[in-house]
């Protein structure tokens, strides 16, 4: 059976390419493309891909939020973000919120039908420079209590929805507070773990 493949990408050139590169390869199926997460979240249920590839610089929703969404109604589709940041932050969020590969855009091809034969299988394929940073995230050296003890439990749930992805106003939405409220609760929360980013509470939160 071909690995079904959906991909998640609004410039339109590079979509049809990788399209036309998964329909000439052996062993593959491109079952959906599509320009935006809005309209990849109604067509995905029906396509059920084995594996998503999904760009995060989407036009509306952002594709990590996309792939946060698309999790709850796919659980067993395996999502590879396929973009051109390479940032700690994005790796992170986007791993958080339920991608189980990280690759950049500028992957030679075969490559990247590799890195998708691989997330099929169940593994995490990421460039070797994206899986240093992973790896060197979670090698700094550790306090000697858990990082989030000393969080309040409006704190932790706070940091928990950091950790998957929300958005400041989706966070206020979701616990019923104010924006501004959500600002202060991150704020402690920067101060008490020592952090300056949202990469590095939700690297400590993940670790403890």
């Amino acid at each position: 059976m071909p690995i079904t493949v959906s991909i998640v990408e609004d410039n339109d050139q590079l979509r049809g390419t990788l399209a036309r590169v998964l329909a000439r390869a052996e062993g593959f199926q491109c079952v959906g493309q599509h320009p935006t997460a809005e309209a990849a979240l109604e067509a995905l249920p029906t396509e059920k891909p084995n594996v998503v590839l999904m760009d995060i610089n989407l036009p509306g929703m952002n594709g990590v939020e996309c792939v946060r969404r698309l999790k709850a109604l796919l659980p067993q589709t395996q999502v590879m973000m396929l973009t051109a940041y390479e940032d700690t932050e994005n790796i992170f969020n986007s791993l958080a919120a339920g991608a189980t590969g990280y690759m950049l855009k500028r992957t030679p091809r075969e490559e990247l039908l590799e890195a998708v034969r691989e997330v099929n299988r169940g593994g995490s394929p990421m460039t070797a420079h994206i899986a240093r940073k992973v790896v060197q995230s979670f090698q700094r050296p550790a306090a000697a209590s858990q990082p989030t003890e000393d969080l309040s439990p409006r704190e932790k749930e706070v940091l928990d929805c950091l950790a998957q992805g929300f958005l400041y106003k989706e966070i206020a939405d979701k616990l019923g507070i104010s924006y501004e409220t959500v600002h202060t609760y991150i704020r402690r929360i920067y101060e008490k773990l020592q952090v300056r980013t949202r990469t590095e509470a939700v690297a400590k939160f993940l670790r403890g």
